[in-house]
C-alpha cells in the first residue's frame, strides 16, 4: 500500500513559480514509476509529467515542456513538480500518483488528494 500526499499549491500571478511536493509512504513505493496529473473544473483529468519505472526517462505534456520539471528524491520519498512560467490555463487541481510513469491514467494504482493552483492573469 502507497499513500501520496500532496503539498505545494496555491495562487500565483502569470509568469510566477510554484513547487509542488508529493510525500509518499509505504516500502514498495521506491518500486513504482510517478506521475503528476492535473484536472480543471469541467476537463478530464490530463497527464502532466512522469518519471518512467525501472528507466528512470521523464515523459512531459506538450504545454508544459521547457516550464515544468519533475524530480524524486528516493531517500525522502518525495516527488517535486517544478513549475516556472505559469499560466491562467496551468489553473487546476494537480494529482499526483504512483504507477508506470507514464501518461495513461489507468495505468496508476495509487492516487494523492490534489492540491489546487490558481494562477491568475
Amino acid at each position: 500500500q502507497v499513500q501520496l500526499v500532496e503539498s505545494g499549491g496555491g495562487l500565483v500571478q502569470t509568469g510566477g513559480s510554484l513547487r509542488l511536493s508529493c510525500a509518499a509512504s509505504g516500502r514498495t513505493f521506491s518500486s513504482y514509476g510517478v506521475g503528476w496529473f492535473r484536472q480543471a473544473p469541467g476537463k478530464e483529468r490530463e497527464f502532466v509529467a512522469g518519471i518512467r519505472t525501472y528507466t528512470g526517462s521523464l515523459n512531459y505534456a506538450d504545454s508544459v515542456k521547457g516550464r515544468f520539471t519533475i524530480s524524486r528524491d528516493y531517500a525522502k520519498s518525495t516527488v517535486y513538480l517544478q513549475m516556472n512560467s505559469l499560466k491562467p490555463e496551468d489553473t487546476a487541481v494537480y494529482y499526483c500518483a504512483a504507477g508506470t510513469g507514464l501518461p495513461q491514467v489507468h495505468s496508476y494504482e495509487y492516487w494523492g488528494q490534489g492540491t489546487q493552483v490558481t494562477v491568475s492573469s
